[in-house]
């Protein structure tokens, strides 16, 4: 919507930067998705903080918050159909709500399993990936550090997000607004099985 990103706070930086220097036109959301994505982290710090919850029963916590905000996105583009005016008032707020359930994801990763591999990172994923492949192919000849389990989490992450890019993208294409519903039904799925 109104091209941010929503799931990749990267991108808005490089969008921001680049409207910064060229002088283009720097539109009201592309400009608040940086400071709304930091205050979303601080405030989910503070609830984390708060609840004095660790581990699994803060990443339960924190996945509830998710859900909430993913829940409100999905309503407010099925009410107000921001899809028909991106650039628009509607579309700008459905953003900077879905900014802040990603603020989420991120805070809980962090926050409640560090232990955890960032999807975050698909550069990085993709690296490993082939890295770890040439390597298992010539094992006397290892680069990196051994790490027998390295391809397979990194296979793993890397279809799990181009099939989630797939499927984000055939949702949008046939569902429009509707779409946000998906997002909304695994952070369900995501509550009910932590």
């Amino acid at each position: 919507m109104g091209n941010i990103f929503t799931a990749h706070i990267t991108g808005n930086l490089v969008l921001l930067s680049a409207a910064l220097v060229r002088g283009g036109p720097l539109r009201w959301a592309q400009a608040l998705a940086v400071p709304v994505f930091i205050l979303a982290l601080t405030a989910l710090w503070l609830i984390a903080w708060s609840s004095k919850l660790h581990g699994q029963r803060l990443a339960r916590l924190l996945l509830w918050v998710q859900l909430l905000l993913l829940v409100a996105v999905f309503l407010l583009s099925v009410v107000t159909k921001p899809s028909t005016s991106p650039h628009g008032l509607m579309a700008g707020i459905a953003v900077m709500i879905a900014v802040s359930a990603m603020a989420c994801q991120y805070a809980l990763f962090r926050l409640a399993i560090p232990e955890s591999v960032s999807t975050a990172v698909m550069t990085g994923n993709l690296t490993n990936t082939v890295l770890s492949l040439m390597d298992g192919l010539w094992p006397a000849r290892r680069l990196m550090t051994v790490d027998p389990g390295r391809l397979k989490r990194s296979l793993y992450l890397l279809f799990g997000f181009l099939a989630g890019c797939l499927v984000a993208a055939a949702a949008v294409s046939t569902l429009n607004d509707w779409a946000w519903s998906l997002p909304a039904v695994l952070a369900g799925l995501a509550v009910a099985l932590r």
